[in-house]
């Protein structure tokens, strides 16, 4: 965007002048909306970590069509310092989750900026007028845009590139937030395995034992729907207790299953059942950022060719498991640690055949101790860490 759009853009927006060269904007028009979208490509020219999102993806994810906000009510500024793009940032008051927990707590999120305190205060602050406008009494974030999509802020494990979905950050923001009021909520971690990673004796003690009482199958794309629905109806009831957890939609889910159905490789998903009843699940996907990380966020003119090349002929090296649940009513048992083992097993089994040196496992609250251990047991290493911020207003 040219410097006399962005100026004539601004002035043609409800604005706050902060100073003399520091005006935080609504997002109103095309202009200033692609100019938040964009912005992370200037805040991380000189980072090597960073993975430039795909364009398209992040349109679409900010579209009306996004079946979070017939849920969710939000609002985007853009920070200008001299006419220059430097921060961003979105508040949001979800009512599945006021529904859920009556707590008057809405959410930031899509925070990026210079490193200068006045500029994070100033969206910060913003974002907080909107939300005490909206009756909430407590601030939580990053959500980007909700618990069920990407969230927390990297904190730790910078010196790696981002898995697919999951977040990078610049080492500053955390200081700067907390210069701002912010306190730690609840951190989430990831975790790298091994692609032949060896289970432990006790791992194969547990599987052992509950052996013929488990039966597992793999993803049926003839039957996208039906597996769909299934693993989400054993989601919703595993994780319903989990902290911050907000049930997804039926159409937020059509919408997660239409977006990654190219990346769903049957044999990268397992179902495990009990006497026919489905009872645990995971779901791991091929490393996008691996395929997408040269093309600039952009699928043209070549950019949609290279990423089907990679994803048919040169596999990516590293896989993510976005997904994995027990029901609740085998959870914090050793029959419950069995489906977990099983489904992982599959996946081992799947990730060995492809290749895959590097598994991802994220993310994890950092008080499920019994999922941690089942992972670190497996020799998972942590190597990341998100962090929820909240803030009474």
């Amino acid at each position: 965007m040219k410097e006399a759009d962005i100026r004539k853009s601004a002035q043609q927006n409800n604005s706050e002048l902060l100073g003399s060269s520091l005006q935080i904007v609504k997002v109103e028009d095309r202009q200033v909306r692609n100019t938040f979208i964009k912005l992370p490509w200037f805040l991380y020219r000189n980072d090597p970590m960073w993975v430039p999102p795909l364009l398209l993806e992040r349109r679409m994810h900010l579209s009306s069509k996004n079946p979070y906000f017939e849920h969710a009510t939000c609002c985007f500024w853009v920070a200008y310092r001299d006419g220059n793009p430097v921060g961003r940032i979105s508040a949001q008051v979800d009512q599945m989750h006021l529904e859920r927990y009556m707590d008057a707590t809405g959410f930031f999120g899509m925070l990026e900026a210079e490193d200068n305190i006045e500029t994070f205060q100033a969206l910060l602050n913003t974002a907080e007028s909107w939300l005490r406008s909206k009756k909430m009494v407590c601030s939580k974030g990053p959500f980007n845009l909700s618990i069920n999509q990407e969230c927390g802020l990297l904190v730790a494990g910078f010196d790696t590139p981002p898995s697919m979905m999951m977040g990078h950050a610049l080492p500053y923001y955390a200081e700067h937030i907390e210069q701002c009021g912010y306190s730690k909520e609840k951190d989430l971690l990831a975790y790298m395995l091994e692609g032949d990673f060896e289970p432990k004796a006790a791992r194969r003690a547990i599987m052992k034992r509950a052996k013929g009482c488990i039966q597992t199958r793999s993803f049926r794309k003839k039957h996208f729907q039906e597996d769909l629905n299934i693993i989400f109806s054993i989601f919703n009831d595993a994780w319903s207790d989990n902290w911050g957890f907000v049930p997804f939609t039926q159409k937020e889910l059509e919408q997660l299953g239409n977006d990654l159905k190219f990346l769903i490789n049957d044999e990268f998903v397992s179902i495990a059942e009990v006497d026919g009843e489905p009872a645990a699940f995971i779901v791991a996907l091929p490393n996008l950022n691996e395929v997408i990380h040269d093309c600039n966020g952009k699928l043209l003119p070549f950019g949609w060719l290279r990423i089907l090349w990679r994803l048919k002929v040169r596999y990516p090296e590293s896989i993510r498991i976005i997904l994995l649940g027990v029901l609740k009513k085998y959870q914090n048992s050793l029959f419950g640690a069995a489906l977990a083992y099983t489904v992982i097993d599959d996946v081992k089994k799947a990730v060995v055949k492809r290749g895959i040196k590097k598994v991802e496992m994220s993310w994890i609250l950092e008080d499920n101790i019994a999922m941690r251990n089942i992972i670190i047991n497996d020799g998972g290493r942590e190597y990341k860490t998100f962090r929820i911020y909240s803030k009474n207003l």
